[in-house]
């Protein structure tokens, strides 16, 4: 079954085209957290580990390695709350364009930090009064520049679906046929890709996204028709997974595989955080670690099964990631 938005032939094709650029990260196991959450088997793929710290940088490399010589000369714009503009940059320097990141003005600092050491442009916006997608279009238009969309555009989604891709045969190589796999989930570029790649080779997998409690835009839009946008600013911990859109190419390409729902709260980010540090010996940020978050907090059924996760990023500020691992509770 292949969605008419997004083939396993686009991610194998971003697959062959991004490899020398990338990271092959690891997938991560623990007797201990098995234990931890029922004797359910947990397979963790630690995009934490990949180059800027997240996934982003799979998908805006292959979206400018598309990119014809002019555009590329141009240069792009990108609008992110961090990772993706991360990723942004990054595949810039690759190429070698310019490029502009529009960051809200409470993005994390570690995540601006290292957009400019890859030598972005940052131009913040107010996030309560100013519209970043508007910001981006603005700058684009002044300067002819290329924007890039963190999620709504088929070749970022084909490179995000090269974690599912590698996931797959990582979990074949280990005689693994995970029975559930979960993905953290904003705009959907992510969820999308990794999904379309599971279901092309395990078709009966049950698929779960994960959002922030009270910011759950890609489940409000699945429920209904068009693609969500809230308009109050996100504000807690999970900021990785609190962009306020969903995207129309991404939900649609969910719509069509078929995914059930779970949302945590900061405090279930921030114990995914603890555990995937105290057994897998990983720093996740808490949007990267919100599926594991929503595993321990009993939020999904996993009993028994096998459990494709994806620890999608690990660009956490200091002080966050102490609160993180010196909570008891």
């Amino acid at each position: 079954m292949t969605p008419t938005i997004l083939s396993l032939d686009d991610i194998e094709r971003a697959a062959v085209r991004i490899a020398p650029y990338v990271h092959r990260t690891p997938v991560l196991s623990s007797p201990q957290l098995d234990h931890a959450v029922t004797a359910a088997s947990l397979h963790l793929k630690a995009e934490a580990l990949q180059l800027t710290g997240s996934f982003k940088v799979r998908g805006a490399t292959n979206k400018l390695l598309t990119l014809d010589l002019n555009a590329r000369s141009r240069g792009v714009v990108a609008f992110s709350a961090g990772n993706h503009g991360q990723g942004v940059a990054a595949a810039a320097k690759i190429v070698g364009c310019p490029v502009v990141v529009v960051m809200p003005s409470t993005a994390p600092k570690i995540k601006v930090a290292n957009c400019r050491w890859w030598g972005a442009e940052v131009v913040t916006y107010d996030p309560a009064t100013e519209d970043r997608v508007a910001v981006a279009q603005e700058l684009a238009e002044a300067h002819g520049m290329t924007v890039v969309s963190p999620f709504d555009d088929v070749d970022i989604m084909a490179g995000q679906g090269t974690v599912g891709l590698e996931l797959v045969k990582q979990l074949q190589e280990k005689g693994i046929e995970p029975d559930l796999v979960m993905v953290n989930c904003s705009g959907g570029g992510l969820a999308s890709g990794v999904l379309t790649a599971m279901r092309a080779v395990f078709p009966q997998i049950h698929a779960v996204i994960v959002e922030p409690t009270g910011f759950d835009k890609m489940a409000q839009t699945l429920r209904g028709s068009e693609p969500l946008t809230l308009t109050k600013p996100y504000t807690g911990v999970l900021d990785g997974i609190g962009g306020p859109s969903a995207g129309r190419l991404t939900s649609s390409t969910l719509r069509y595989l078929g995914v059930d729902t779970a949302t945590v709260s900061d405090e279930d980010g921030l114990h995914g955080v603890r555990e995937a540090f105290r057994y897998l010996k990983l720093v996740l940020e808490p949007g990267g670690a919100a599926s594991l978050g929503a595993v321990l907090a009993g939020s999904v059924d996993v009993r028994d099964r096998h459990v494709a996760l994806v620890g999608s990023g690990g660009n956490i500020d200091p002080t966050v990631f102490a609160r993180a691992i010196t909570d008891n509770n």
